[in-house]
């Protein structure tokens, strides 16, 4: 614990909580919309915004928000026109975006630290305006998915219902879209964007293991969140590992504990609940 009287150490922990409580609370209606790799889509978009600002020499975190944000905002118009399916847009912008971020950075005098950086997240290296950024942007998705948690419900589970309903379907589906793109863009220099999607999903995943409710569900899963980005952070400064992994693998350790509890639980239950008796069979009259 000593490590985290040093300043960096607690911003890293700082932002980590941050985006531990915002990940999840967005991810619930990716999840619920059937749209659980969209981070990975949006995350190699973002790449090819940080290749080219660093080929502009511009800030490369700006450039990535703007081309990310367009290229979430393409993802949602492909899939609302119907034109093709979500995943088809999915995987275009999956490979586009890592085509065009690595031929950038290419191009660029960046070095391969640099891209790691952004590519696995670098927590020790957030400077006090990065925290600001990421700890306001971080509230305002908060804030955001849980003051329109009805309105986002209802979109994210039946969109017909919702326009019949008279709620702004079309507003509501670019603002997640938007808020994929911030969210993406601001874990970034935490776990980076090649692990962000798992932040997203993974707490969501968990805790819909021992969770009924739409409420109960978001609310645990950004408890899970909150311990997963904790934990991690204090795993890295123990044992001196990349914290951005150590973050996800925390979360898929805390999913597999979950799930193979409740999966023990269920037998054990089933074996130690008496089975009621077979109801006697009525018998037969016979008329002579």
């Amino acid at each position: 614990m000593e490590l985290f009287q040093y300043p960096y150490m607690q911003r890293a922990l700082i932002g980590a909580l941050v985006i531990g409580l915002a990940a999840p609370a967005l991810g619930i209606y990716l999840v619920q919309r059937r749209l659980a790799l969209i981070g990975d889509g949006v995350g190699h978009v973002a790449l090819t915004g940080v290749g080219a600002g660093l080929l502009l020499n511009r800030s490369p975190v700006l450039v990535a928000v703007i081309a990310a944000t367009l290229g979430a905002i393409a993802i949602e118009v492909v899939r609302a026109r119907g034109r093709t399916s979500g995943d088809l847009a999915l995987a275009l912008l999956f490979y586009g975006g890592i085509a065009g971020g690595v031929l950038l950075v290419g191009l660029s005098d960046a070095t391969s630290a640099n891209l790691n950086a952004y590519l696995f997240g670098s927590l020790t290296t957030i400077s006090p305006a990065d925290l600001t950024t990421i700890a306001v942007l971080g509230a305002a998705i908060l804030v955001t998915m849980i003051a329109l948690r009805p309105a986002l419900f209802a979109v994210s589970h039946d969109e017909e219902y919702a326009r019949v309903s008279g709620l702004p379907v079309r507003t509501l589906n670019l603002l997640i879209a938007v808020a994929t793109a911030v969210t993406v863009t601001i874990a970034m220099r935490a776990v980076g964007v090649l692990l962000i999607s798992a932040l997203m999903v993974v707490p969501v995943a968990t805790a819909q293991q021992v969770t009924r409710g739409f409420r109960s569900t978001m609310a645990a899963a950004m408890a899970l969140g909150l311990f997963a980005a904790g934990s991690g952070v204090w795993v890295a400064a123990t044992a001196d590992t990349a914290p951005g992994a150590s973050v996800v693998l925390v979360a898929i350790a805390s999913f597999l504990v979950v799930a193979v509890t409740g999966a023990v639980w269920r037998v054990v239950r089933r074996r130690t609940t008496p089975t009621a008796a077979p109801a006697p069979e009525p018998h037969e009259v016979v008329l002579s």
